[in-house]
């Protein structure tokens, strides 16, 4: 009988057409089911072209035939319409919000303390260092961390003429946190109204101008904060941060559904503080297990971002306001960072985030200059 891992396996010999990568790691298979030798499974993506979806069905149910043991193969083939990014996804607050901004990609966790501030800045600082223009915004309500992990102080600017937050650069990114318009000692209680106005706000009141990024630090957690952040921020695609353990992979599922919920691609998982590289003997110690985060990625048939180390120095970066990927980036911790930042950007300028390969150029009008200096790597 067929495994579960055995068509996978076999998904991942099915190419987008016109492109490298298999169907299975831009995240289209879900809810793979095996049952004696019967097999099914969904192939979910947008595109404008259903002779695209039919070819993949077709090549998909003869790689999964092809097994040992199958007699019978259903695939379930769900196409939605592509949006241009503009309007991908839930439609943005307010008329004019970051309509300069090309992609914005949520960074969210199911629960807490699972590092999600630190893969958001360290993601940020690696698309900066591949050329891009990029944004920062903390919108985690609850802990905003961004401005002591960047090494920021003082309030930010209003811009007269229009009355717009000004958002603060340091490392080469415009970056806004709550945090930095609040009092540093006093506790932030929100109540529901409140968190549904600093959302709205963040999103429409700070002059983000031109950006080829906005990477936005949600909330931990799959509540209504999230929601409305993720629905009005119009986003272009998510990545979820999760640790090895299992309490913290289950949260991630929950992250995962929020985003299908909404419609919102999901452009991988991503492990943090996957494993301890020994100073003094150089082994490697899995601390909280191992393989988790590929495994979970692997069921729910989305991209496996990579592995990032626990390294003292990531937590000394992050308290100083040099991150790591500023400050070491020849870490493995900061190797993985940019790793993740390569694959993000691969999926998205191969238009797959919502996208068809060819067709993703007709959202460029509000992003004129030419960045394909930001190719060289």
């Amino acid at each position: 009988m067929p495994t579960q891992e055995q068509v996978l396996d076999a998904l991942k010999k099915v190419r987008f057409p016109g492109l490298s990568r298999d169907i299975v790691s831009f995240g289209f298979v879900r809810d793979a089911v095996v049952d004696g030798g019967a097999v099914s499974f969904t192939i979910h993506f947008q595109t404008e072209n259903p002779t695209v979806g039919q070819q993949i069905a077709r090549d998909a149910e003869a790689a999964v035939r092809a097994l040992d043991g199958v007699t019978d193969v259903r695939v379930n083939l769900e196409i939605g319409a592509r949006q241009s990014a503009a309007t991908a996804g839930p439609m943005p607050a307010g008329p004019n919000a970051l309509e300069g901004v090309k992609y914005r990609i949520a960074v969210a966790s199911g629960k807490g303390g699972v590092g999600k501030s630190t893969v958001s800045t360290n993601l940020a600082l690696s698309l900066r260092a591949l050329g891009f223009t990029v944004g920062l915004l903390d919108a985690d309500i609850y802990g905003p961390s961004q401005q002591m992990m960047l090494g920021i102080s003082g309030k930010p600017q209003i811009d007269e003429t229009d009355e717009k937050i000004l958002p603060m650069e340091r490392h080469g990114i415009k970056t806004m946190s709550l945090g930095l318009i609040t009092e540093a000692d006093t506790p932030v209680i929100w109540r529901g109204p409140m968190v549904m106005k600093a959302i709205d706000q963040f999103l429409t009141d700070v002059k983000w101008g031109t950006l080829d990024f906005l990477v936005i630090d949600l909330p931990p957690g799959t509540g209504d904060a999230q929601l409305t952040l993720t629905q009005k921020a119009g986003l272009t695609g998510a990545v979820v941060v999760t640790t090895p353990q299992d309490v913290a992979l289950i949260d991630a599922r929950k992250g995962l559904a929020m985003f299908r919920k909404v419609n919102v691609p999901v452009l991988g998982i991503v492990e943090n503080m996957s494993y301890f590289i020994c100073r003094h003997c150089g082994e490697r110690e899995e601390i909280f297990g191992h393989g988790g985060g590929k495994k979970t990625a692997a069921m729910l048939g989305v991209p496996f971002l990579g592995e990032v180390p626990i390294d003292p120095k990531v937590v000394v970066g992050g308290d100083t306001g040099e991150p790591i990927v500023a400050s070491d980036p020849d870490a493995p911790a900061a190797q993985a960072f940019r790793e993740l930042a390569r694959q993000v950007v691969e999926q998205l300028e191969s238009g797959m985030a919502g996208h068809t390969h060819g067709h993703d150029h007709e959202h460029d009008h509000h992003h004129h200059h030419d960045h394909d200096h930001a190719h060289t790597h």
